[in-house]
């Protein structure tokens, strides 16, 4: 019986843990794991392994463990703060890009600086689309662990401007039909009107929208839809 109720228990500090997280990491921003720094890395690892704690260890205090998030995920949020006032408070803890090649050369002194030999070197430029290191000019170690290439003049990729060429401009695709429900917001954004979509539908062969699962709309007007394609056969050659 015990048991039972100990395990009931987890349940809601499970729920009161998971909401502590969510707004401690809305506290402290939407960087993707691969852009941590060095500090926000440990501030993640620990403010889970608080959480872990006070969820299973019930003979914890709950308070003991939302009071450690909490003073972790606003010291996060307070040096955010100043390292965005401060360069040199954001140098020494974030840290800075750190020349990996220099003019073709590898830099062997900066790598031990990192910590990094040439495996991982020739990984990361792997990684980035070059498996030769002719082609590269410049590789930057960036203050999360990237490398940021340059490559050598006559290996960089032609642009439409190298070439004269003149193209639209650029702009997002707005949704404006996903699993069959018209994104009536969207549709306005783009100065259009549900009677139009319908029109245009009708145009393409829909009668309705039960069968899209998703349409979009560009600024020139090309509307491109994806049908609801559960029964067709997918043959995975990357297992």
């Amino acid at each position: 019986m015990r048991d039972i109720i100990d395990a009931l228990m987890i349940v809601p500090r499970s729920l009161f843990s998971l909401i502590a997280l969510f707004l401690i990491t809305k506290l402290i921003g939407r960087k993707q794991v691969s852009e941590l720094s060095l500090f926000d890395y440990v501030i993640g690892i620990s403010i889970g392994n608080f959480a872990a704690e006070m969820t299973i260890n019930l003979d914890a205090p709950y308070m003991h463990g939302i009071i450690a998030v909490l003073v972790f995920g606003i010291s996060a949020y307070l040096v955010s703060l100043f390292t965005m006032k401060s360069i040199h408070l954001r140098r020494w803890i974030i840290g800075t890009p750190i020349l990996m090649i220099q003019n073709g050369k590898i830099l062997e002194k900066n790598m031990k600086k990192v910590m990094i030999d040439v495996n991982d070197l020739l990984e990361q430029c792997r990684n980035a689309g070059y498996f030769d290191l002719n082609e590269i000019e410049y590789a930057i170690m960036e203050a999360n662990g990237k490398i940021s290439i340059l490559p050598v003049s006559e290996y960089k990729p032609l642009t439409p401007k190298d070439m004269k060429v003149k193209v639209s401009k650029a702009s997002l695709c707005a949704n404006v039909i996903i699993d069959g429900v018209i994104m009536h917001k969207n549709l306005e954004n783009m100065n259009k009107t549900e009677d139009w979509l319908k029109q245009e539908l009708k145009v393409k062969g829909y009668q309705d929208t039960k069968n899209i699962l998703l349409a979009t709309l560009d600024n020139q007007e090309k509307l491109t839809i994806y049908e609801k394609n559960e029964d067709i056969k997918n043959y995975n050659v990357l297992e």
